[in-house]
């Protein structure tokens, strides 16, 4: 990944974080009318009220990516979401036959707040992926094991999984993923989301003792024993969300006691435990989905990202809606990103000073694309 370097004075940060959220928004108003159709803000669902409330797009990340990247007009893209969603926005808008349409022009995208990672995506690094890899070849055939990462990853990941024969996923097509990887080897290495790739493969019926979990961290074969990794059929990586880590069965518990009749929606990032004691579970979309085909007077308990849950509660007043959790837990680093960096990151993209541009180097966004073609073979 490279940052372009402005050619002309940026606009300083700190004057921003001086101004209310109408002159920050009016701001942002006026470079959206400057740039048209050239430029699309894309807001995570995850994202804050305000700063949904003036993207053009609003979506999960591999979505929002997508509809970014079919737009003939665009050439600008702010994306109000974590590092690994930018870099795959930028992985695909600019792919070759994208930029075959546009004579070489690259779409440009900003990062509002380079602060705004995913510490999920930062529970495995490239170099740990390698060097696991490298001990799994000491006491099994890597030819026979399909590595799956989650879309939650850094471009490197993608790519590792592009040349390595191996596929991406999302939490909606995570066992597609995997029934495709299994009828190409015995064995898969689930990265970096534990918790998802554990719940997807007990529901295909592989136990959790041919589940080994690789903690980087370990000094050998990531904790595990030669014979556990020999047994093993999908070996996961000690990695997680640190917003559906929080989710615990007591929570469950505690919100079917206080609310009688209650369904419980969870998604699949969180713990086993809370996984089996959910009535539903499914991905963000799958969630808003559930919730807006519920008849009225339904009673959900939702455990996700705050924001989302408290978005729905503003949507739908005809269902009561809680969080599962009574502590509060939202995704920091997706926090980060507000008018202030908003307006900021859009008046130097307009001056021609640009911050925060995420750009994927070409043999990454090269490989990363395979794997992420090979997803949307098994969608």
């Amino acid at each position: 990944m490279t940052i372009a370097v402005p050619t002309a004075p940026q606009f300083e940060l700190q004057p921003y974080k001086s101004l209310s959220n109408d002159e920050l928004q009016q701001r942002i108003d006026k470079v959206r009318q400057q740039l048209g159709s050239r430029l699309l803000i894309l807001g995570h669902h995850y994202q804050q009220d305000e700063v949904i409330a003036l993207a053009d797009l609003s979506g999960d990340s591999y979505q929002l990516s997508q509809m970014a990247a079919a737009s003939a007009d665009c050439r600008y893209i702010a994306f109000c979401g974590v590092h690994f969603m930018a870099e795959t926005a930028d992985i695909l808008a600019n792919r070759p036959d994208k930029l075959a349409d546009r004579h070489g022009e690259r779409v440009q995208v900003v990062l509002p707040d380079l602060a705004a990672g995913c510490s999920m995506a930062d529970m495995a690094g490239i170099r740990q992926i390698e060097s696991a890899w490298d001990q799994l070849a000491e006491v099994i055939d890597t030819e026979d094991i399909t590595p799956v990462t989650y879309i939650n990853s850094a471009a490197s990941l993608k790519a590792f999984v592009g040349r390595h024969g191996g596929i991406v996923c999302t939490s909606s097509n995570a066992k597609a993923a995997l029934e495709w990887a299994f009828a190409r080897t015995s064995r898969v290495m689930f990265f970096p989301d534990q918790h998802l790739g554990r719940n997807t493969a007990t529901g295909m019926g592989i136990p959790l003792e041919q589940m080994p979990v690789w903690d980087p961290y370990a000094d050998e074969l990531g904790g595990s024993t030669a014979e556990q990794i020999q047994a093993s059929r999908v070996i996961l990586w000690k990695g997680h969300c640190s917003v559906h880590q929080m989710f615990r069965p007591e929570h469950v518990a505690l919100a079917r006691k206080n609310h009688p009749g209650i369904k419980i929606l969870v998604h699949p990032e969180c713990p086993r435990e809370v996984f089996e004691l959910a009535d539903e579970s499914g991905s963000t979309g799958k969630i808003i989905k559930t919730v807006e085909a519920a008849p009225p007077g339904t009673k959900w308990s939702i455990g996700t990202e705050l924001h989302l849950v408290n978005r729905l509660k503003q949507q739908h007043p005809e269902q009561e809606i809680h969080f599962l959790s009574p502590v509060v837990c939202m995704c920091a680093t997706m926090y980060r990103i507000d008018l202030a960096h908003l307006a900021w990151s859009l008046e130097n993209l307009a001056a021609g000073t640009p911050v925060n541009v995420i750009e994927v180097d070409e043999e990454t966004a090269k490989w990363s694309l395979v794997a992420l073609e090979r997803m949307l073979e098994v969608k």
